[in-house]
């Protein structure tokens, strides 16, 4: 058995009953980390002392308490756009260069509450803005299935260390897709909760009324399980919703009844003709399976990227205002104020990042606010009633969970138009504010793809376990080699 093989649940069911210690996890999880992380790069940190200190406290704690921790001993990446004491924080930017918070993020305290070890922090697209992690300001991440293609993004190292069996789960950031999309890419499973059903305390803001912390892991039992570890209300996050988390749902019998939405938006041009074959392959085994297939329309999805790329630019350039060079983060000294602004700002971030506060800052200027952000923001409201609408005819709906798989390095950095196109399926559902997971649906030629089940809002239980009786139906395939040589 090789511990960096084993998944969330089994590391903690093994780790309680004293079959496995946290202390021999960890020491297996960095030889694993030290063996795949030279080709694949997935992290901007790692404190191996840290997680060490952790996994000691955890061995001594009494039978009784041990008992008590649902991720007792699991290791766990953050990426590196969530606040930790141990280690820096830096949103993938020169600006947060060293960064060290003063605070963990609700997220990261919970998961630690819970007994997880915080391995390290993984790279990701700037301050979250990218479809491919290329745009980290540090390195560039590969896919572990081919090391000559994107992991996704923003939150390609999460995915990518996951994949890779560098640690079992991680959790990563959703603004318009960036933990679905890399999860659909490198053939793991990633959840995006409601919006407000996570704390959003200690995330480095990128679009604030998008926005959403969830977990990446290799199978939907684990992804639930760090789920129910991080969600549920928070005083420190006035978005947080109080609602407690629905778990008296009966278990999962049989496909019969369940009645699948099937949009007819997202199934037609634009997308690869091997992920739509694919696409139509599942449909039918559901259909077979005894499931309901109910066609639909989301008449305003051809909108969505568009009212994305004014709301998202629009909350960033004013979220990013923060770093001036005064306050915290990279300061270049200069003449005047105005200056130290500029050089500071010019040095400290990167191309996409000022492409986007650009956008943004048009968008909001006088003259342009009720012509671009106000029009947008109604286009989200017809977003929003589209789905629920289509709810009162389906529990779920499915749909491919991005329209091509994990592309080459350098194939769209040229143009963003066609790297925004890579979140086409995934946007609606921040819009909206509803949850969406990915499951993988098998390789497309040597590199995965993905499906994206879309639930009502708060109803993430119901919608775990559609995904996960899928994945028990869908052949799995064994995980990339990289690192085994």
């Amino acid at each position: 058995m090789n511990i960096h093989e084993l998944g969330v649940h089994d590391l903690a069911s093994r780790i309680r009953s004293k079959e496995l210690s946290a202390s021999e996890t960890i020491s297996a999880i960095f030889d694993r980390i030290e063996d795949a992380e030279p080709t694949i790069r997935a992290f901007l940190h790692l404190n191996a002392d840290y997680a060490h200190m952790r996994a000691k406290a955890i061995d001594q704690l009494p039978a009784n308490e041990l008992a008590n921790l649902p991720l007792a001993g699991v290791p766990v990446a953050v990426k590196d756009n969530m606040a930790t004491v141990s280690m820096p924080t830096t949103a993938g930017s020169k600006i947060l260069s060293g960064y060290m918070s003063p605070y963990n993020a609700t997220v990261v305290d919970r998961l630690e509450a819970a007994g997880a070890v915080i391995v390290g922090k993984t790279n990701l697209d700037e301050f979250a803005m990218g479809s491919s992690t290329e745009h980290s300001a540090y390195h560039i991440t590969c896919n572990p299935w081919d090391i000559g293609r994107v992991p996704g993004g923003s939150s390609g190292g999460s995915a990518a260390a996951v994949a890779a069996q560098m640690v079992p789960a991680a959790l990563g950031s959703d603004t318009g897709g960036s933990i679905r999309q890399p999860a659909s890419y490198c053939g793991v499973t990633g959840l995006k909760p409601t919006y407000g059903r996570v704390s959003r305390y200690g995330l480095i803001a990128f679009a604030s009324s998008l926005d959403q912390i969830g977990p990446l892991a290799r199978n939907v039992e684990d992804a639930r399980l760090l789920y129910e570890v991080i969600a549920g209300h928070d005083p420190l996050d006035a978005t947080s919703l109080p609602d407690a988390l629905d778990s008296s749902l009966k278990p999962f019998d049989d496909w019969r009844g369940i009645r699948i939405g099937i949009p007819k938006e997202y199934d037609g041009d634009g997308i690869d003709p091997l992920v739509q074959e694919r696409y139509h392959d599942v449909l039918a085994l559901l259909k077979a399976q005894g499931a309901q297939l109910v066609d639909l329309s989301l008449p305003h999805t051809h909108y969505a990227i568009s009212a994305y790329y004014l709301i998202a630019p629009a909350e960033a350039s004013s979220n990013l205002a923060r770093f001036d060079g005064v306050r915290y983060g990279l300061r270049r000294p200069s003449d005047d104020l105005l200056s130290m602004y500029e050089t500071t700002r010019a040095e400290g971030f990167g191309s996409e990042v000022i492409r986007r506060i650009l956008l943004g800052t048009y968008a909001l200027s006088a003259g342009y606010y009720d012509a671009y952000y106000l029009k947008a923001q109604k286009v989200r409201t017809l977003i929003r009633r589209d789905f629920e609408r289509a709810f009162d005819q389906a529990d779920v709906i499915l749909t491919p969970t991005t329209p091509d798989t994990a592309f080459k390095f350098g194939e769209k950095s040229r143009d963003p138009l066609q790297m925004y196109l890579s979140d086409v399926f995934t946007v609606t559902a921040n819009l909206a504010g509803i949850p969406g997971v990915s499951t993988p649906a098998g390789l497309i030629g040597d590199v995965p793809a993905g499906m994206q089940w879309l639930g009502p809002a708060l109803k993430e239980t119901r919608l775990l376990q559609i995904a996960q009786a899928f994945e028990q139906l869908w052949p799995s395939v064994p995980w990339p080699s990289v690192g085994d040589e």
